[in-house]
């Protein structure tokens, strides 16, 4: 029984299949862990969105920014241009798939094998109690019969920098944001959305999240995506695994073994199927 860790899929539903098979995957053995973004940019979210539904246990799944945003479009908060997420808003069984993935966590932690699954990141003022205890909460929030409430409330940029005091939607604005969008913070824990780039291209003052002196989740073996332009950077002294190497823009996509005394990484070239900025 093997279990994988796999980048952001992003609609690249060949490339995933190609990666499985590569991998030799068996459902009815092997475990993926997903870092988020299933859908978005590439040409078929919903065949990705349908094919990691009916995974069923086989598969674990934490919650990205753009599956996030999907259930805001469908909500008609925000509005999409992107075809293949289109194509899951019209679909015929639309309701059962943004019903399962609203019901996906945004923290998964195996003690046994000694990970911690995210999308993006962790501020560094969260230890694994405080990250698990905000990933519970925000969880309870999406899964209620109100969940569209804070989808209105999603958007923006701050609060910046974490309390315990914050309360209502700057609370959980601020945790989805930690959990879906995080890079850099500065020295004091405070988080910057707005740059994007690899490490060395970001204002002075700004570091990369898992770099900040004071973070808290320092022993834990972290693994996230969201971060294209890290590329699958090697960064175990750290006890962080990028997993995100930019499929949807013609890279590759990743699975990394985890079962496994030494890390077994496994990856399908990408022709792409969307433009840097675009």
């Amino acid at each position: 029984m093997a279990v994988y860790a796999i980048g952001d899929l992003q609609g690249c539903y060949d490339e995933f299949c190609r990666l499985l098979d590569k991998i030799h995957f068996d459902a009815t053995q092997d475990t993926l862990w997903l870092v988020g973004d299933l859908v978005n940019r590439g040409p078929k979210s919903l065949e990705t969105l349908r094919m990691v539904k009916a995974l069923g246990d086989s598969v674990i799944t934490v919650l990205g920014n753009h599956d996030l945003h999907l259930l805001a479009c469908a909500e008609g908060i925000k509005q999409t241009k992107d075809a293949s997420m289109q194509a899951i808003l019209s679909a015929a069984d639309r309701d059962d798939l943004l019903s399962w993935l609203r019901y996906q966590p945004l923290l998964h932690h195996d003690a046994r094998l000694g990970y911690t699954l995210v999308h993006a990141g962790l501020p560094p003022q969260w230890d694994l109690p405080i990250a698990q205890a905000c990933a519970d909460e925000l969880q309870t929030v999406l899964r209620d019969d109100n969940y569209h409430e804070f989808l209105r409330h999603m958007y923006g940029d701050g609060p910046t920098l974490w309390s315990a005091s914050l309360t209502d939607w700057s609370r959980l604005r601020y945790i989805s944001n930690a959990f879906t969008r995080l890079r850099y913070c500065d020295a004091e824990g405070q988080i910057n959305l707005q740059e994007k780039g690899a490490p060395g291209s970001q204002a002075d003052g700004l570091l990369p999240w898992f770099d900040v002196p004071m973070r808290k989740s320092r022993d834990l073996k972290i693994l996230f995506g969201h971060w294209s332009t890290l590329t699958l950077i090697k960064m175990e002294a750290a006890n962080v695994f990028p997993l995100d190497t930019a499929c949807v823009w013609g890279l590759r996509l990743t699975a990394m073994r985890i079962d496994v005394e030494e890390e077994e990484y496994y990856c399908v070239e990408c022709p792409g199927a969307a433009t840097p900025g675009l």
